[in-house]
C-alpha cells in the first residue's frame, strides 16, 4: 500500500479528494489537512510516501510546502491554476491536475506514483543490507538486521546490536544516520532515539518495549508510532 495524505484548505475539494483516494485500492489515506502549516509535524513523523496538494492557500503556497519538506516524497498537485505547472514540474511533482478532476486522469497520476513507488521498492531491496561506520578508528561493518536501537549523542549515535552487548558508537548525526537506514524497518520514536521495527515488542501510550528495555515516545512521533500499530495489530 502507498501510504498518502491530502492537503487542501477547501472543504468540499478536500472530500472530493479523500473520496479520489479512496476508490484507489492500493492508496491508504493515513490523514487529511486544512492547513499546511499543520501538516509539516506530521508529514516528518509519519514519512508518508506520497502527497497530494493545492498550490493555492493561505499561509503557505503548496509550491512552498513542497520546497519546505524534510524529505522527498511523491507529490501529486491538485488545483484549479494551470499556470504553475511548469514550477511543480520543475520540483519533480509526480503529476499536476487541474480542477476538476475526472476520476480517470485521477487514476492515471496515481498509476504513474504507483510505478514509481515500485521501483523504489526494488531499487532498495537491491541495496547492500548493511553499512560501514567510523568507530574506534576503524571501519565497522553494521548489518540492518543486527540494528535494534540507536540513540543520539549530540554529535555521535550508540548503535546497539542484537549480537553484542557493546554498543558501537560513531560521530555522525541521528539525521544522517537515519538517512542511510531503508525507512521501511526503522522507525524513529523520540529526537534520541530510532528503534528496529522488528524489535519492538510492546507499546505502551508514551513508549515502545524492545524485550524489557523501555524507551519514551515523544509527542511529535507518536502518530507515526499509532500507523506502525494499525499495520502490525
Amino acid at each position: 500500500m502507498i501510504k498518502c495524505i491530502a492537503i487542501d484548505d477547501e472543504t468540499l475539494a478536500l472530500q472530493l479528494l479523500e473520496h479520489n483516494i479512496s476508490q484507489v485500492p492500493y492508496l491508504e489515506l493515513i490523514n487529511s489537512f486544512h492547513n499546511p502549516l499543520k501538516a509539516m509535524a506530521f508529514i516528518e513523523s509519519a514519512r508518508p510516501d506520497l502527497i497530494f496538494i493545492d498550490i493555492e492557500m493561505p499561509g503557505l503556497t503548496g509550491l512552498d510546502f513542497i520546497k519546505s519538506l524534510p524529505y522527498q516524497p511523491m507529490v501529486i498537485l491538485v488545483t484549479a491554476y494551470e499556470k504553475f505547472a511548469l514550477d511543480g514540474f520543475a520540483l519533480n511533482v509526480i503529476d499536476y491536475l487541474v480542477k476538476p478532476v475526472e476520476l480517470a486522469r485521477f487514476f492515471q497520476a496515481c498509476n504513474k506514483a504507483r510505478t514509481l513507488f515500485e521501483l523504489k521498492n526494488r531499487a532498495e531491496e537491491a541495496k547492500e543490507q548493511h553499512l560501514f561506520v567510523n568507530s574506534d578508528h576503524s571501519l565497522v561493518k553494521i548489518e540492518f538486521d543486527d540494528i535494534s536501537w540507536i540513540e543520539s549523542l549530540k554529535e555521535y549515535v550508540r548503535i546497539h546490536l542484537r549480537s553484542t552487548s557493546r554498543p558501537v558508537v560513531s560521530r555522525m548525526t541521528m539525521k544522517s544516520f537515519e538517512d542511510l537506514l531503508p525507512a521501511a524497518s526503522f522507525l524513529r520514536i523520540h529526537k534520541s532515539y530510532l528503534v528496529s521495527k522488528k524489535a519492538i515488542s510492546a507499546v505502551k501510550k508514551n513508549s515502545v518495549f524492545l524485550g524489557t528495555l523501555e524507551l519514551p515516545v515523544s509527542d511529535t512521533y507518536r502518530e507515526a508510532i499509532q500507523l506502525f500499530i494499525g499495520k502490525n495489530p
